[in-house]
């Protein structure tokens, strides 16, 4: 299952991150960078083996709706 983590790359979405990488997950990523780096995203992956999907991006409600929405169409 691939799950959507915005703000992925500050301290409590990196280690979410981490936690959902070992429990199996496909994790994508969403952040500006505003107040982190991409950084703490490769450290992730070396501690959890696994690889991550990265984009940069900021994310509002709206254009987190419309990707809600693509999400369920992707997975149907």
């Amino acid at each position: 299952m691939r799950l959507l983590v915005t703000g992925g790359t500050g301290y409590i979405g990196s280690h979410t991150c981490l936690e959902l990488l070992q429990a199996g997950y496909e994790v994508v990523v969403v952040d500006n960078l505003s107040n982190s780096s991409e950084e703490s995203l490769r450290r992730v992956q070396e501690l959890a083996g696994k690889a991550l999907e990265f984009h940069r991006a900021i994310c509002s409600t709206a254009k987190l709706s419309k990707l809600s929405f693509l999400a369920g169409q992707w997975m149907r």
